[in-house]
């Protein structure tokens, strides 16, 4: 696999270079003008685009924001992420008016040695996601035509087979950002041999979104942790009532089938932050976790259960996390995210958070992110990596 380092030593002064970058930041709109709320994957952006800037490239920066169905919607226009970019780069950065039209050809054409742009939302044009390889190509060759060279440093997005993720790296000399080669050597650590005891937190809400990712990990794991939504269908496996907190169904055989399989190593909730609904000031309850009342649902981890998590991660070397416990955008419930937070930080060895709310939470928490060994950009791509999965954007990059 080339990499940046590959392309820099070649020389790039003066060549246009497409950089699929991940900006998929979360914006606010309620006040009519969208506001970044998070700009960790800008921040995460900037070593490659002021190391491509800094030799001279014509950096070309493809993007997607949200999930916009195909076609231009100005809620989910990159325009804001293009602005905050500038501030951090120091230099102006301009904004293409589209994909790979018009707006898009000019804007590239325009670029001087060491300047930056951005082209609009590539989820503005429906061959972006295609299924049909076809049109999926139609979109890549329009992308290729802009540039000389591809740097794909989306690491959060490389498990799509995605036209600017997939095939344009297969029309253009193609080479792996820092992002995505720091991504994979870090999580490389975590599947081959890791140093032990070797401790993965789980949350998030469903079951379903990480029984995957449980299945692959429990053979290899000292401790799995479970948290947030998804605990209460481990706790309803056990027999448990869980009041009206969020249940699988479905899942409930499979969480029993695998508590009777490594029930040993599996650690649920002791204890368990309830309220009536979830509203802002609403009044906290925290009860034991086998006892959740009909009229209550669980929305956190209670103060039992972050030391029990705390204790389980005090000696290990190893720690993966990912998904909060609790619904920690409302301070009455953010204690059980934030006390697991501060654990895994305080880690002696390897603490990876796994990107995704988690690595919304450590900012949003005003945790220190420094204390951390590495928080990944790419939530959903970290857990199928960590399954064994081939990502196609990681595949094509090898080549």
């Amino acid at each position: 696999m080339r990499s940046l380092d590959d392309l820099l030593a070649e020389g790039v002064a003066g060549t246009r270079v497409l950089l699929r970058a991940d900006l998929n930041v979360p914006l606010d709109n309620s006040t009519g003008e969208a506001l970044i709320t998070d700009d960790g994957r800008i921040q995460a952006s900037l070593p490659t685009i002021r190391a491509l800037s800094d030799a001279g490239a014509r950096v070309v920066v493809a993007a997607h924001l949200g999930r916009p169905k195909g076609r231009p919607d100005p809620a989910y226009s990159l325009a804001p992420v293009a602005h905050r970019l500038g501030e951090l780069l120091g230099a102006p950065v301009s904004m293409a008016a589209d994909v790979v039209g018009d707006g898009a050809r000019l804007s590239v054409q325009t670029l001087a040695d060491g300047q930056v742009a951005v082209l609009e939302n590539v989820r503005f044009d429906g061959r972006e996601t295609s299924k049909d390889d076809d049109e999926r190509g139609r979109l890549a060759d329009d992308l290729a035509g802009l540039a000389d060279a591809y740097v794909d440093d989306a690491f959060g997005a490389v498990h799509r087979k995605h036209a600017s993720v997939y095939d344009v790296a297969q029309r253009l000399p193609h080479y792996a950002g820092g992002l995505v080669l720091r991504e994979v050597e870090v999580l490389r650590r975590l599947v081959d041999n890791p140093d032990r005891p070797y401790v993965v937190v789980l949350g998030g809400s469903k079951v379903s979104d990480k029984l995957g990712v449980i299945e692959a990990l429990l053979p290899s794991v000292d401790r799995l942790l479970i948290g947030g939504g998804m605990c209460f269908t481990f706790l309803a496996a056990q027999g448990h009532e869980v009041g009206g907190s969020l249940l699988e169904q479905e899942q409930v055989d499979t969480c029993r089938r695998l508590l009777a399989d490594a029930g040993d190593r599996i650690v649920l909730p002791a204890d368990i932050a309830c309220a009536e609904s979830l509203v802002a000031g609403a009044q906290v309850t925290v009860v034991a976790a086998d006892a959740i009342p009909a009229g209550l649902k669980g929305l956190d981890i209670g103060p039992q259960s972050v030391q029990l998590f705390s204790d389980a991660l005090s000696g290990a070397r190893t720690v993966f996390w990912n998904g909060p416990m609790g619904v920690f955008e409302m301070a009455g419930f953010a204690g059980g995210t934030r006390g697991v937070g501060t654990a895994v930080a305080a880690v002696d060895g390897l603490s990876v958070v796994g990107g995704g709310d988690s690595a919304a939470a450590v900012r949003t928490l005003g945790l220190d992110e420094s204390a951390y060994s590495h928080i990944s950009t790419g939530g959903g791509a970290s857990l199928e990596y960590l399954q064994g999965k081939s990502l196609p954007g990681l595949a094509v990059l090898a080549d």
